[in-house]
């Protein structure tokens, strides 16, 4: 079988007994991080035993050379979502995810369903099959997304985010005028959880209480990290439809969370880059003046 497509090589060390490769591959992967993915990638002929198409039950004894091939692209669905690019380039791009869509999964529309029609090809002889996001944002929140054009892009951009060098900046409404205490530290999901945040500004409002403009710096990645822990403070973000208190949710402008900025080394020549979505309308129109006076810091 061809190898080409590889992103990840694995070289079996000597073992003591012989394991099946769908025990032996679980977690010697970077880019697969459950029994189940390892074994449906198995099952789609993504990862080879000395280039050959690996079987869940085969054993493996010791000193065999595995591969993980980056996912075909198949009939997945392509969309013309009219995203905006923020920064690309042949190996990369940074994209600002509208709100309403997941990031991707089994859904017709998705992000990376239309990242086809948004992004130019690659020309790279190493490129991906399609461009594949390398982190999620909730299907209601908006802003910056990273994408991988390539496999060398995707393993560093993973990279980065397992060991925390990549700083991510949120930009959210906080509905409720219970003390904020600095960091944030509720644990998610029996999970250790840390997010630094600013307050920008607070409007008085008959409604909530107060409504607070907050810059939010999450230094782990728990899944609805910033939304659980604001709504554990009594504090929960605005249009949250998950995580209100009772009587209070807001209908109407969606969820006003938006991930402002990433900030990150390049994948190939390690050039720290800082890139941001534009905020949108519904921000301003709470906090005209902390919002301009974000438009004008310096990147």
């Amino acid at each position: 079988m061809d190898s080409d497509l590889a992103i990840e090589v694995h070289r079996v060390p000597s073992l003591a007994q012989k394991v099946r490769l769908q025990d032996y591959a679980v977690g010697k992967f970077k880019a697969i991080n459950s029994r189940k993915g390892t074994k449906k990638a198995i099952k789609q002929a993504r990862i080879l035993v000395n280039g050959e198409r690996g079987t869940t039950g085969q054993w493996i004894l010791g000193g065999e050379t595995l591969e993980l091939l980056a996912a075909l692209l198949g009939t997945h669905p392509e969309h013309d979502l009219g995203i905006a690019v923020l920064f690309e380039d042949q190996h990369m791009a940074v994209v600002n995810k509208p709100a309403g869509i997941l990031t991707n999964g089994n859904r017709n529309i998705t992000l990376q369903n239309g990242l086809i029609k948004a992004l130019v090809p690659s020309t790279d002889i190493n490129k991906l099959p399609r461009p594949e996001p390398v982190h999620r944002l909730d299907y209601p929140t908006t802003g910056a997304v990273l994408v991988a054009k390539t496999p060398s892009a995707l393993l560093s951009l993973k990279n980065q985010f397992e060991v925390r060098s990549i700083e991510k900046t949120y930009l959210s409404v906080a509905a409720g005028e219970t003390d904020l205490h600095n960091p944030l530290t509720t644990p998610i999901d029996g999970k250790q959880a840390h997010t630094n945040f600013t307050c920008l500004e607070s409007l008085v409002s008959d409604k909530y209480g107060a409504l607070r403009l907050l810059l939010l710096h999450p230094t782990t990645g728990r899944r609805h990290q910033l939304r659980k822990q604001l709504a554990a403070t009594g504090n929960p973000i605005l249009g949250d439809p998950d995580y209100h208190a009772p009587g209070l949710r807001s209908y109407g402008n969606g969820l006003y969370l938006h991930a402002w900025s990433l900030s990150f080394d390049h994948p190939i020549d390690g050039r720290r880059l800082n890139v941001r979505a534009p905020i949108p309308k519904k921000f301003r129109k709470l906090f005209k003046n902390s919002i301009g006076e974000l438009d004008q810091k310096k990147a």
